[in-house]
């Protein structure tokens, strides 16, 4: 690769979590198709994410400091002086307008990315790869581009490749008991890159012991605290119950199950994308603007929050949307029409064209 890099400042640990790195290895993986490196400057727990990040192909800088202090700040500028980059992309609930503004005035083009909309944005570019909030609810410069919404959620291209295999729903599981032949119904369980309180057992167990549910099918990380735990459940159950850790494996589940129960995550839009239908419980605030569009899209049906949804909520949920087959198909078409998976790809040209400079020029005119 022969252009100037980019540097993208995130964290993943159990503490911030594990999403914003998820989406911005599927944003590096976009970069890298315009033949530039990615550098991510970023704290790892466990380490062995780093590994990762370099099989994708992409660099791993040790963050010395926690993301918005003054030390943060000066070894990001240290590296912004070494490497020349592009373009510097910070995404982290920590970064404060300061810190922005503070990266901002090394000349580089400074993109943040953000669902919060809590504060001001001194930065070229705000990038939001979820549903909400919606565009009035930034303040921001007033040559600050904003990338939200529906059309640059991020997709896996791993994922996206499965929506043609997704056209149509596949057939239900024809199970024999005596003389009587019923159908069963494979149930996807992906709670996303987090599960903080963690209820993939507990939810596994239930969907197990609902009727008609043939085979449930979990998409967990490996960092999962419960990892151990869950992998010894699958084997007691394996008869009813896999687990998928890789992407191959992950995209085998997607194809066959007939719907999901997610948590209006980054993972809910990808399925969305791909067509499948889902049941929603949420466990994070942040999720609420995913989980409401989508719902007001007619893609999914939303449970509730996690503290506030019975086992009986849950069960008349599972029992509903296997009996509607017509409500299935809908909720797929619907999420196929929201998402269309080429999100990364919109924020790598949008990029591209601020980089040029006629368009650097007439953002300075602009500013003055």
């Amino acid at each position: 690769m022969s252009r100037e890099p980019i540097i993208v400042r995130v964290d993943a640990n159990a503490e911030s979590g594990y999403e914003r790195i998820a989406r911005n290895m599927i944003f590096a993986a976009a970069v890298q198709r315009r033949r530039r490196p990615v550098y991510f400057l970023s704290n790892l727990e466990p380490n062995a994410l780093a590994m990762s990040i370099k099989r994708g192909g992409n660099n791993w800088i040790a963050a010395n400091h926690r993301v918005g202090t003054g030390a943060d700040a000066n070894q990001l500028m240290r590296e912004i002086r070494r490497l020349k980059p592009a373009a510097v992309f910070v995404d982290d609930a920590n970064a404060s307008s300061d810190y922005l503004a503070e990266i901002a005035a090394t000349g580089v083009l400074l993109g943040a990315v953000d669902h919060s909309a809590t504060m001001h944005f001194p930065t070229s570019v705000v990038i939001n790869p979820q549903l909400g909030p919606s565009r009035d609810s930034y303040e921001h410069d007033l040559d600050t581009q904003l990338l939200l919404g529906h059309r640059y959620a991020m997709v896996r291209p791993e994922i996206r490749r499965q929506r043609p295999m997704r056209s149509q729903e596949p057939p239900p599981i024809a199970t024999q008991n005596g003389t009587i032949i019923s159908s069963q119904y494979r149930v996807l369980l992906a709670l996303g890159e987090d599960d903080p309180n963690l209820k993939t057992m507990e939810l596994a167990q239930m969907l197990v012991n609902a009727p008609r549910v043939g085979k449930v099918d979990i998409i967990i990380r490996r960092e999962h605290p419960q990892l151990d735990e869950i992998k010894a459940m699958v084997e007691t159950h394996k008869e009813v119950m896999t687990l998928a850790l890789e992407p191959a494996e992950i995209a085998n589940r997607i194809i066959r199950c007939h719907f999901a129960l997610t948590s209006g995550s980054g993972w809910s839009l990808e399925l969305a994308c791909v067509g499948v239908p889902q049941l929603m419980i949420l466990q994070n605030e942040a999720h609420w603007p995913n989980a409401q569009r989508l719902e007001d899209e007619g893609a999914a049906t939303v449970l509730g929050w996690h503290e506030n949804v019975s086992p009986q909520t849950i069960r008349q949920g599972v029992q509903s949307l296997i009996a509607d087959a017509l409500d299935r198909k809908s909720m797929a078409r619907c999420g196929r029409q929201l998402i269309d998976g080429r999100g990364p790809d919109r924020l790598v040209n949008a990029m591209e064209i601020m980089l040029t400079p006629m368009y650097r020029k007439d953002a300075m005119s602009v500013a003055a």
